[in-house]
């Protein structure tokens, strides 16, 4: 499944704040159970150095999943700002049915969810 989130400023507290709003928010709309996560990739914009949002899933609590982040290239269409999620989960609900969760500025990179 995947999912995105939005800071404000390039803060630590901040990015830890909306990741884990962001992994509370996919974990309840999809009744997720961490011992069925596979892994859980992280990118974030360039614009975003001052922390790993890993480091904010960890102090969410998810020590025993698989982590790993990545950086973005530079894009002019980007959100700014952004961090995204892609959790490999397994799962018998058909793709339809999983539930992506988009926050604040990252909304408008799927308005179809």
């Amino acid at each position: 499944m995947r999912g995105a989130t939005t800071v404000t400023t390039n803060n630590r507290e901040e990015i830890f704040e909306c990741v884990a709003e962001l992994l509370a928010a996919i974990s309840r709309e999809n009744l997720l159970n961490t011992e069925d996560i596979g892994a859980v990739i992280f990118s974030s914009t360039p614009d975003l150095n001052a922390a790993f949002p890993a480091a904010g899933a960890r102090k969410f609590g998810w020590t025993q999943v698989p982590l790993f982040g990545t950086q973005e290239i530079e894009c002019p269409d980007a959100p700014a700002l952004c961090v995204r999620v892609l959790i490999l989960w397994n799962t018998d609900l058909r793709q339809r049915d999983i539930k992506n969760v988009y926050l604040h500025g990252a909304a408008s990179l799927r308005q179809d969810s």
